[in-house]
């Protein structure tokens, strides 16, 4: 019986070594984990610095009447464009008629006065010497010609200002672009001159507009240090180029130049004002319209790798890299712009590093383990 226990004992133990070994074997044979490998591309690239912003009109003009009437006539089609010097409102003449023909003839009775004076002056030039008349009469008819001459330039300039607001009943358009809705209809009561007056509609001018945006003050910094250094012109300084896309597009196929950044930073925002000029000879922008803009940051002598090898972890971005004992390895990336298809590595990689592009997805692909790396072209890996 004792005999029997044993061998059973014995069968028992030989079994679970071999288990046991047939799992270390099985462990030993276990394949591997396969990743596709790149090394980074070393390229001197141009960079562009992306904001959000709107169109904006570089003229933008209230039309108010100078003179006050009622409206006889509008002259134009609500949101139209208008050329500078276009008739949109007729203000009724008639009043402002009367006023001119009343000042002509104020001017041509003051200039009868001082043919009148002008002749009692020559009248009395040859009496003085005679002593005809005395002096004292001379000097008084002289001085009633200089009254009467001062009598009609203020006539002249009465007409000149009645004329003037006889012009102003008819109100022009002071700047080229889209005019609005009309505010004022026909047989409206407009108030003009100085103070409180009518607005009649507003102008914007299109060709060409201007790009706002605000810029952090991290940015303002970069740009003021590779300015001092030489690596970059200030804006201010230089019209850097900009590129520029609209909401529904996914090229930048619109380019334009900087041509104003604001004197201070905001204080509230912690941002500073820039504005860029674009052409809009199609009238494609409108004021108020938002898109996307590129500015030129610069050319530097970039990294550049496929975005999908960057992975997120929390606040950090880190890419994978895989050692010389082929063993992950995480290395935190500060990232750039995609400049071709590609991400801009801004620290944290060298060109030397092997990063995984491909299999990453595999959740066993993890720091610290033993990978099989296989080469691949990183640009083969992007697309």
């Amino acid at each position: 019986m004792g005999l029997t226990v044993r061998r059973l004992l014995a069968l028992a133990v030989a079994w679970l070594i071999a288990g046991d070994l047939h799992v270390s074997v099985q462990a030993a044979d276990a394949p591997t984990l396969s990743v596709t490998v790149a090394n980074p591309i070393s390229k001197h690239i141009t960079t562009w610095d992306e904001f959000s912003g709107r169109f904006v009109a570089v003229k933008s003009v209230e039309v108010r009447p100078r003179v006050s009437g009622f409206v006889d006539k509008v002259n134009f089609v609500d949101g139209a464009t208008v050329k500078q010097g276009d008739l949109l409102f007729t203000i009724d003449q008639r009043p402002f008629a009367i006023a001119v023909e009343s000042a002509k003839a104020e001017v041509a009775r003051a200039a009868a006065q001082v043919k009148v004076t002008a002749a009692d002056v020559e009248r009395a030039k040859p009496l003085v010497g005679t002593n005809a008349i005395s002096g004292r009469d001379y000097d008084q008819r002289a001085a009633n010609l200089a009254v009467a001459q001062a009598q009609l330039q203020v006539a002249q300039a009465a007409e000149r200002s009645a004329q003037l607001n006889f012009e102003w009943t008819e109100v022009r358009a002071p700047i080229a672009g889209r005019i609005s809705d009309k505010k004022v209809n026909e047989g409206n009561l407009v108030n003009g001159g100085s103070g409180t007056t009518t607005l009649m509609a507003t102008i914007v001018s299109l060709d060409p507009i201007q790009f706002l945006f605000e810029a952090s003050e991290s940015d303002y910094l970069r740009y003021t240090r590779a300015n001092l250094s030489g690596a970059r012109p200030s804006s201010r300084d230089a019209k850097n180029p900009v590129r520029i896309r609209l909401a529904d597009e996914t090229n930048w196929t619109h380019v334009g130049k900087m041509d104003f950044v604001d004197n201070q930073l905001d204080v509230r925002t912690g941002t500073i004002r820039a504005r860029a000029l674009v052409d809009n000879k199609e009238l494609l922008f409108s004021p108020g319209v938002f898109g996307r803009i590129q500015l030129f940051a610069g050319e530097v002598d970039a990294i550049l790798i496929p975005d999908r090898a960057v992975i997120s972890d929390q606040t950090r971005k880190i890419v994978f890299a895989v050692d010389a004992n082929d063993t992950i390895v995480p290395k935190p990336v500060v990232l750039g712009p995609i400049h071709e298809g590609m991400r801009v590595v801004l620290s944290g990689l060298n060109a030397s590093d092997r990063i995984v592009v491909d299999g990453i997805a595999n959740p066993a692909v993890r720091p610290g383990v033993k990978v099989k790396p296989e080469p691949a072209d990183p640009k083969a890996a992007s697309n």
